[in-house]
C-alpha cells in the first residue's frame, strides 16, 4: 500500500507496472502515449504467438480495435484454437498475423491512476496478482485495450526458460544484444579485471570478467564473473553464474591440502546441460551430464536439483571428487 500512497500524493495521471523476470527492450514512452491516445483505462503490453508456443502462457481475446474482450491462461486444445484473433488489428502484416493468431500478456501494465487505486483499495483488497485476479475481472468494466510489441521478448522465470535465454545470447548474431549504442544496458561496476585465459579453447561462448581459464574446452556456454576452470575440463550448454569473492592462492593451497578444492571446477570434470549458481565448489573428475534423462529430481542434500532435464547445482555447494550425476 505504500506505492498507493505514493500515487494519491503526487501529481500522477498514470502507472506504469512491470515484470522483473523478462527479458526485452522496450521505449516504455511509447508505451504511455499509446495508452493515452487511446483513453484506455488499462493498457496491457502483449506479445504476438504462434501454435508452438501459445498454450504456455496468458492468452487475450480482443475486438476489432484491439479492446481486449477476455482472458485465457494457459488455455489447451478446443480452448487453445477459440483464442485465435486477427492479429492485423494491432499492426501485423497479414502474413505475420497468419503464423502468429494469438496474443499474449508480458505482465507489463499502464493504469490510469484512480482506476489503480480503486481496484486496490475498494475492489480486490485482498488480490495478490495483476495478471491472474485483478486485470481478467475487471474486463468487463472497465476499457482495457491491447499494446503490441513485436520484437525480443521471453520471459525467464522458468529453469528451462532461464537456461535457454542465456544461451541463446552466445548465437550469432544473438536474437537479443547487449550491444546496442543507442539503447545500452547498465550493470553494476565491479571494477574486475580482465579473465586469463591460458591455452584453452573457446566456441560460441561468453566469458565474464575477473575469471581464470587454464587448458580447457568451453562450448556454447556462459561463464559468469569469477569464474575459476580448471585443466582438461569441458563445459558444453552451461551457465556458470561464478563466484561473489576470490580465494587467494594460499587459500587454495591451504583447501587441497585439507581436501577440500576451490570455488570453481576442479581438473576433468564434464560438464552439460547444467546452470552452476554461485560460489559452488565442484571436484575433479566430476561428470554433469544427466545421462539418464531425468526431467524432474530434487537431490539438494547432495548439492543439485534437476528441473526439465536441465541440472542445478545450487549456490555454495559442494560437488566432491569422482561424482557423477
Amino acid at each position: 500500500m505504500e506505492g498507493c500512497k505514493g500515487a494519491r500524493s503526487k501529481e500522477i495521471e498514470d502507472v506504469l507496472i512491470l515484470s522483473g523476470d523478462h527479458l526485452y527492450r522496450m521505449d516504455y514512452m511509447d508505451f504511455v502515449h499509446n495508452h493515452r491516445q487511446s483513453g484506455a483505462d488499462i493498457t496491457i503490453s502483449s506479445v504476438p504467438m504462434d501454435d508452438s508456443r501459445a498454450s504456455d502462457f496468458g492468452l487475450m481475446k480482443i475486438d476489432n480495435k484491439g479492446r481486449i474482450l477476455s482472458f485465457s491462461e494457459k488455455p489447451k486444445g478446443e480452448d487453445l484454437k477459440a483464442m485465435q484473433v486477427d492479429t492485423t488489428v494491432l499492426g501485423l502484416s497479414k502474413e505475420e498475423a497468419q503464423k502468429k493468431p494469438y496474443i499474449a500478456s508480458m505482465g507489463v501494465y499502464v493504469f490510469k491512476k484512480e482506476i489503480l487505486l480503486n481496484l486496490l483499495r475498494w475492489r480486490f483488497p485482498t488480490a495478490n496478482d495483476f495478471g491472474s485476479e485483478i486485470i481478467p475481472a475487471s474486463a468487463n468494466e472497465f476499457f482495457i485495450k491491447a499494446y503490441l510489441f513485436n520484437n525480443y521478448w521471453e520471459d525467464i522465470g522458468t529453469i528451462r526458460s532461464f537456461f535457454e535465454a542465456n544461451l541463446a545470447l552466445t548465437q550469432h548474431p544473438p536474437r537479443f544484444s547487449f550491444y546496442d549504442e543507442t539503447k545500452p544496458m547498465y550493470t553494476s561496476r565491479r571494477n574486475l579485471p580482465p579473465s586469463k585465459i591460458d591455452n584453452s579453447k573457446i566456441v560460441d561462448s561468453i566469458i565474464s570478467h575477473g575469471s581464470f581459464l587454464t587448458n580447457c574446452f568451453i562450448e556454447h556456454s556462459v561463464v559468469g564473473i569469477r569464474s575459476r576452470i580448471s585443466s582438461n575440463v569441458h563445459l558444453k550448454d552451461t551457465v556458470m553464474l561464478g563466484a561473489d569473492y576470490y580465494e587467494t592462492e594460499p587459500e587454495v593451497v591451504a583447501l587441497f591440502a585439507e581436501g577440500r578444492g576451490p570455488v570453481g571446477i576442479g581438473e576433468n570434470s564434464k560438464i552439460q546441460d547444467c546452470i552452476i549458481d554461485k560460489n559452488a565448489r565442484i571436484g575433479k573428475n566430476v561428470v554433469i551430464a544427466n545421462s539418464e534423462g531425468v526431467q524432474e529430481g530434487d537431490r539438494s542434500d547432495e548439492g543439485f536439483y534437476i528441473r526439465s532435464g536441465v541440472t542445478v547445482i545450487l549456490k555454495n555447494s559442494v560437488i566432491q571428487d569422482g561424482v557423477v550425476i
